[in-house]
């Protein structure tokens, strides 16, 4: 079966060289532009206007960074892989046959859905199965509404992967007629925009969190947190949380401030790696103490990043960082829990000497386990690490909430309910939490 991309099709070949070399030397004289009017009016950053506005310069780079690179990919034809940290994933194709109800897949789209490249491309009744059940009815219309009435597919849905983990990919196409101008295939572009759309979140979020909220010098009160928001902490510009999950985890985090009020403490969540594909999960505070709030736990963080680069293992670390922060002039830490998960056998080991346990939902069940020294986690598994900042009232509230919890398909929307089903009129601490999700591997 030929591709709608092919010789046969010479209306969608890409420009010439000099063309595509003028947009390319025009993307990156932009690029250039929009660094320097950054440059040029970055203030401290502390304040939600100055982090809205970093945000959002840091989104548009990200954007033209990744425009260049898709020009690049017009000259030069198709990348060997696509940019490190790019928010747009390459491009896959796919041509389904209406007649012989052949399917052709490009190896990017195998690449971006996460299936074996050996395997054979889904037809166009089976592609559904992949994607998310409350997506399907959207994808069905934008397919109906292609073959039978001709009209151009262009809209995203989510689909997951073998591994569990979820994506969001944007969708164009159009039918391709025969002599007789009757449909006889359907091609289509696809790409992975996550990375982007969470970007683009990140910034409406902080954009929202500015307009909403009193400024702290007009009422010498923190900006107060709605109750179904978890927004990010003052440190977020400092030392980001991986975006990506890390192997065999989807993860996400966020800061649950308390009632407006003067900051008694800052809280910390983290995940970076120990060794070889091993994950370290953290979250805990620190007694507020003078100074810019979000360096504290800024600093608390490369320690512990530091200390797990060098090999230190969860039971090690309470001592190992309290003697890494006697020189400085932080206050010792507290409510810290500290978990390394292993990706191959699927076990995770908790130090948590003054820090509540971690919450685990399994199969629609909430528990509070006593944890042993090494616990083995099956997929699915969800694993909540909190601060002491969530009181038992919330702690019962979140065990109530297993069944639906464990119908989620990503830490990102237990992350959601979470926020939802706490009550920040209860308590009297910031609180963080940090959700892992187990997957396949």
């Amino acid at each position: 079966m030929s591709s709608h991309l092919s010789a046969d099709h010479p209306a969608a070949q890409p420009p010439g060289p000099g063309s595509v070399e003028a947009l390319i030397s025009q993307a990156r004289r932009l690029r250039g532009d929009v660094d320097a009017v950054r440059r040029d009016s970055q203030g401290d950053g502390t304040d939600p206007h100055g982090r809205w506005q970093r945000a959002l310069y840091d989104l548009a780079l990200h954007q033209l960074s990744d425009l260049d690179a898709h020009l690049a990919q017009l000259r030069d034809g198709p990348a060997p892989a696509p940019r490190p940290g790019s928010l747009l994933s390459r491009v896959g194709s796919a041509e389904w046959n209406l007649l012989t109800d052949e399917a052709e897949w490009s190896g990017e789209l195998f690449q971006i859905l996460g299936r074996d490249p050996a395997a054979l491309p889904l037809s166009l009744d089976e592609f559904p199965s992949l994607v998310l059940t409350e997506d399907r009815p959207k994808l069905t219309a934008m397919v109906t509404d292609c073959l039978v009435d001709g009209r151009p597919i262009d809209g995203e849905f989510r689909v997951v992967r073998p591994d569990g983990t979820v994506r969001t990919v944007h969708m164009m196409g159009e039918p391709v007629l025969d002599a007789d101008g009757s449909t006889a295939s359907m091609w289509a572009v696809l790409r992975d925009v996550s990375a982007l759309r969470r970007s683009q979140r990140a910034v409406s979020e902080t954009r929202d969190s500015f307009r909403h909220r009193p400024r702290a010098a007009d009422t010498g009160q923190r900006p107060a947190a709605g109750p179904r928001e978890a927004v990010p902490p003052p440190w977020h510009g400092l030392l980001r949380f991986p975006d990506r999950g890390r192997p065999g985890l989807d993860l996400a985090a966020g800061y649950l401030p308390a009632e407006a009020g003067p900051s008694r403490i800052s809280v910390w969540y983290d995940a970076c790696p120990l060794t070889g594909d091993e994950t370290l999960l953290s979250v805990g505070e620190l007694p507020c103490a003078e100074g810019d709030p979000a360096q504290g736990p800024a600093m608390v963080i490369g320690a512990l990043r530091g200390l797990a680069t060098a090999g230190v293992r969860p039971a090690g670390l309470p001592d190992r960082l309290a003697r890494s922060l006697r020189s400085t002039a932080l206050p010792p830490v507290r409510g810290a829990v500290y978990c390394g998960y292993r990706p191959d056998s699927r076990t995770v080991t908790c130090a948590h000497a003054d820090g509540p346990a971690p919450l685990l939902f399994r199969d629609g069940t909430g528990h509070a386990p006593a944890w042993q020294a090494e616990t083995t986690l099956e997929a699915g598994d969800l694993l909540l690490v909190h601060n002491g900042g969530l009181v038992p009232a919330e702690r019962r509230r979140l065990l109530a909430l297993a069944p639906r919890l464990s119908k989620t398909s990503s830490a990102r929307d237990v992350l959601r309910i979470v926020s939802e089903g706490t009550g920040r009129s209860l308590r009297r601490e910031d609180a963080c939490v940090l959700v892992a999700r187990v997957t396949r591997k």
